[in-house]
């Protein structure tokens, strides 16, 4: 939620509101949106839930990476990617890392090609929603790089500077970022809007 009020702040008006700030309660059914082969359809499903339940035009995300070499793997799976379903936060994330290594090893770099995709929806009504799709390009590398970010970060080379997604610094990160360029697509839908 930091990153994206950071993202959108140069819209006027706009008041973004937190799931808590809406005064919506967690439910199990959340568990169950993401059912879909596409970020897409996993975000679009997630707004379209959430604006049922907030009566106010709402956003959500789905993002994950791709790799050239796994044809689109991990895609919508990418936080679940490795096995052990009972992980959960670093350990998952290191787990994820590792089984993406032991997936690629052996692969030159040329068929290393991945990139971080976000989708974001917004739900003016639960009839209709707009998507906003960014990339981020890079490659997998060898061996992880970099303290900051997350996930998947010290593992993936940002193509246009050469540092891991975990060597960029904050600002750096949204300048590139997936997220960063979605939800500047998506601001930049929201300008004059009332």
């Amino acid at each position: 939620m930091k990153e994206i009020r950071e993202i959108l702040s140069e819209i006027p008006n706009l008041e973004l509101l937190n799931l808590d700030d809406a005064g919506v309660p967690y439910s199990p059914e959340e568990e169950d949106l993401e059912p879909f082969e596409t970020f897409e359809e996993n975000a679009s499903s997630k707004a379209v839930y959430f604006r049922r339940k907030t009566d106010l035009p709402t956003i959500a995300d789905d993002s994950g990476l791709e790799v050239d070499a796994l044809n689109g793997a991990p895609g919508v799976r990418t936080k679940r990617f490795a096995p052990g379903d009972e992980l959960e936060g670093e350990a998952r994330d290191q787990a994820n890392n590792a089984y993406l290594l032991s997936r690629l090893e052996g692969e030159p770099a040329q068929k290393r090609g991945a990139r971080y995709v976000c989708v974001a929806a917004l739900a003016w009504d639960t009839g209709k929603v707009d998507v906003f799709r960014g990339e981020a390009s890079g490659i997998v590398l060898d061996e992880a790089r970099g303290s900051s970010g997350f996930g998947y970060d010290p593992i993936i080379q940002d193509e246009s500077s050469g540092k891991s997604f975990a060597e960029l610094t904050p600002d750096e990160k949204n300048a590139r970022s997936h997220r960063g360029r979605a939800f500047r697509a998506l601001g930049e839908a929201l300008r004059g809007k009332p």
